[in-house]
């Protein structure tokens, strides 16, 4: 991979991993319009490291309470706000685990598609915008409660379908559910810790097993791009999140998806 390669596809990595606009619907456009390669299991592993830790760092206060917090829950049964959020991160995550792990192969083998992609993209970005036009924002990340971080969690296995939006589909859900903007984002974001944890642990163990060669200068670079892309998505999302809400991201996608089809029809 050339070093415009590695910059592009790092920044798209990190700054659509975390905004509601799909990531896997703007990897497929370097590969359809400009006849990029794959980038390998290598690049995929430590792009998604530099995302896991860039939620890491900027939530490192509301891990390091949850965490601690969810130990003692543990320990003492005894609850508090953080440790009932931890759980309720838990119990987000174990859908989507559970069939990504089982049906990731079908998934990779019948719907990784453009097609797929471009519908995706259009019919996830309108329900985006109709939760956020319903959207009664009265509540918390630490008001969500087990059945709406199931309900987030389910939510959250149609993202397996390229062109969803992980982020974009729980944060989708936690409008409807009542979160307000701000919460329904963090609470995506904290989500995507463990999910994200899982699929890099899945793909270091196929690396492992592989022969692939290794640019490591190329790696470092990517997922230093990727990295500080993300932080600042994140920052600036959370910010702007509240003054302008979805609907941005709703034309974004629209647009998206109409390019998508023009390409690929």
């Amino acid at each position: 991979m050339s070093t415009l390669e590695i910059v592009v596809l790092a920044l798209i990595q990190g700054l659509t991993e975390f905004l509601p606009i799909s990531s896997s619907a703007h990897l497929i456009l370097p590969s359809v319009l400009l006849g990029w390669q794959d980038q390998g299991l290598a690049f995929d592993l430590v792009l998604n490291i530099g995302t896991l830790g860039a939620v890491l760092i900027y939530f490192r206060r509301e891990v390091f309470n949850m965490s601690q917090a969810w130990v003692t829950s543990v320990k003492t049964k005894q609850q508090t706000q953080d440790s009932k959020l931890a759980w309720w991160i838990i119990w987000a995550t174990i859908p989507a685990a559970a069939i990504g792990y089982f049906g990731k192969d079908l998934i990779e083998m019948y719907l990784r598609s453009g097609y797929v992609i471009a519908f995706s993209t259009l019919i996830f970005g309108l329900l985006l915008w109709w939760a956020d036009s319903q959207a009664k924002q009265l509540k918390t990340e630490y008001q969500t409660g087990i059945k709406g971080a199931l309900i987030i969690g389910f939510a959250q296995v149609l993202a397996l379908i390229p062109g969803t939006s992980r982020s974009g589909i729980t944060i989708t859900a936690g409008l409807m559910l009542g979160l307000t903007r701000n919460a329904a984002a963090r609470f995506s974001f904290l989500m995507s810790i463990p999910i994200i944890s899982m699929a890099s642990g899945y793909d270091l163990l196929k690396f492992i097993l592989s022969d692939e060669h290794v640019d490591w200068t190329g790696l470092l670079l990517g997922a230093g791009v990727s990295f500080i892309s993300a932080i600042l998505c994140i920052h600036v999302f959370l910010i702007l999140l509240n003054k302008v809400g979805m609907l941005p991201f709703v034309i974004y996608r629209l647009l998206l998806a109409a390019v998508l089809f023009y390409v690929l029809f």
